[in-house]
């Protein structure tokens, strides 16, 4: 059986052995397209959870994974890294109670890990991760059945990943024209070998700039997880006997985040189990006990604590970060809007639309959950639209939802013209649902093409691709590809326009100059005629050379 340390110790060994390995990872994507790579989104998802865990001590098994899969969602980056996400709130949901992990209690959590995931995509597509992690709980109740113990019912669970990563390019076409396998699944095989490297020698694999391998080291006190400065000087622990209204834990986590870091909450049907690093101890007590009565509780002044502990920590395989505490807005107002946007043309646009946050990111740069949340939480308003603009943010946007004190609706905006079409839409007369399905509408009713350049050699969707042309996307599918930007930007918005076509929008960014600009605009409209608006605007933006909308 595995206890709360050696399960610890296989999640750090996994993050760290994903972190070695996310360039090979995010090199099997097929999509020729720079982005939000797989194996890089992967990483930090579970980093953000290797960084919570690494200062639990003597924990039981079960709040070793829930404190993990807390982490894991809220660090949650791009769809890859969502679904591990998921993948590890289903193993937290086996493994609830338990102070030890064995043959049964692991099969058991990685089938409800599967379950979880699979419900949470709306098109289940196979030979994707979710066959490797299906197939991988398929192998592992088979274990079980037959008797056998832990670690071989994780080592039969790992055998049936890589088969069932093997046989990825029969399920996809594109992987098996490329000539590769599912990039998620092979970051999952990554992450599960990390573990195997210590449920079965007892070795942490070390980050690829530490050196080698070394055995899984003894526990050690909450400083010695701490690098450098100590960010807030108090460490809180508390029990919360739960009372009768069972208040939702979430909103005591979502509140301790506001004031601190490290957080940790546990939960079941009687008691919330709270650990927080911060310098407002007092408020903390004073919110959790709305909650119920505290017992059990202990602060440390992390800050007194000796020097050695605090150097050791400098050492560790996986480093914490610090999070800036942030206090929620007051809820001022009925609608709030959130948008995600890269390049500062961008940003301003959307706030001059009304947006109250603007998340930095998108294409090669997916936020997390979490940052997301926090913009969410500092727009003063009781109903918050959120509007990802990017297919990659949209599940990592609806993680967000059950996690905030407000009545969050994420609109399926997948590229920057649709979330500019779904603000523009919004009538203050009408209520949020309304607003909903009209915004929704006018997202769907904008056509996007970009320019970007092609990150890879390709042979995708019928084209022959030669890495650093310019590549036309045309509402997401590639189009074609062009050596000329004039020509490109003509080309494919001529592709985008219809009969009744009206307005076109040349959204420039970073690389592109305003005179480059200025000559893509000048030759479009040349070739359209006086009857469709033609504007140019700067963006900023980074990968897309232009970003076309056309309504």
């Amino acid at each position: 059986m595995f206890n709360g340390n050696t399960l610890r110790d296989a999640i750090l060994s996994g993050a760290n052995n994903i972190a070695n390995n996310r360039q090979k990872v995010d090199e099997l994507n097929v999509f020729p397209v720079p982005d939000g790579d797989t194996g890089t989104n992967m990483s930090m998802t579970i980093g953000n959870a290797a960084r919570e865990i690494t200062r639990l001590q003597d924990e039981p098994a079960g709040n070793v994974a829930d404190a993990a899969a807390a982490a894991l969602l809220r660090g949650a980056r791009g769809n890859s890294g969502v679904i591990l996400s998921l993948l590890f709130r289903g193993i937290a949901k086996g493994l609830k109670g338990c102070e030890e992990v064995d043959a049964a209690h692991l099969a058991d959590a990685l089938q409800l890990g599967v379950e979880a995931a699979y419900k949470a995509v709306m098109k289940p597509t196979e030979g994707t991760i979710l066959t490797v992690a299906r197939v991988a709980a398929e192998s592992a109740r088979r274990a079980a059945d037959e008797g056998k113990d832990a670690l071989e019912v994780f080592t039969d669970a790992l055998a049936g990943a890589r088969q069932a990563l093997a046989e990825t390019p029969e399920m996809l076409p594109v992987l098996k024209k490329a000539g590769v396998v599912d990039a998620g699944g092979q970051g999952l095989i990554v992450i599960f070998e990390g573990m195997l490297s210590v449920f079965k020698d007892n070795i942490i694999i070390a980050p690829a700039d530490e050196g080698p391998a070394a055995p899984a080291a003894p526990s050690r006190s909450a400083a010695a997880e701490y690098e450098g400065e100590i960010t807030f000087t108090y460490c809180t622990e508390f029990i919360v006997k739960r009372g009768k209204d069972k208040k939702d834990p979430l909103r005591l986590r979502a509140f301790l985040e506001t004031i601190g870091d490290c957080v940790v909450v546990v939960d079941d049907e009687e008691i919330i189990k709270v650990h927080v690093h911060t310098d407002h101890p007092g408020k903390a007590i004073e919110y959790a006990l709305d909650f119920g009565p505290l017992t059990n509780l202990k602060i440390d002044n992390m800050r007194d604590q000796h020097e050695r502990a605090r150097h050791e920590a400098a050492e560790s395989p996986v480093r914490p970060m610090g999070k800036e505490p942030y206090q929620p807005a007051p809820m001022e107002k009925p609608v709030g809007f959130v948008s995600v946007a890269a390049g500062e043309g961008l940003q301003t646009l959307f706030q001059d639309l009304g947006a109250d946050q603007v998340v930095s990111g998108g294409q090669t740069m997916n936020p997390s959950t979490e940052d997301i949340l926090r913009a969410v939480e500092l727009t003063p308003a009781e109903t918050v639209f959120v509007l990802p603009n990017n297919k990659n943010i949209i599940m990592a946007a609806e993680q967000a939802v059950p996690l905030s004190s407000r009545k969050v609706i994420v609109l399926q905006t997948r590229t920057i013209p649709m979330g500019i079409s779904a603000m523009l839409a919004y009538d203050p007369d009408l209520d949020t649902e309304e607003n909903a399905i009209a915004m929704d509408k006018a997202a769907k009713n904008v056509g996007t093409g970009q320019i970007t350049y092609a990150a890879r050699d390709s042979n995708y969707d019928g084209h022959k691709i030669k890495q650093g042309e310019l590549l036309a996307l045309e509402n997401g599918k590639v189009a074609f590809t062009e050596e000329n930007l004039t020509k490109a930007v003509v080309r494919l918005t001529k592709s985008l326009t219809k009969r009744d076509s009206a307005f076109i929008t040349l959204i420039y960014g970073e690389d592109v100059t305003d005179e480059q600009a200025e000559e893509a605009r000048a030759a479009l409209e040349s070739k359209m005629g006086k009857d469709v608006e033609i504007t140019a605007i700067s963006g900023g933006q980074p990968v897309y050379y232009f970003i076309i909308s056309v309504e």
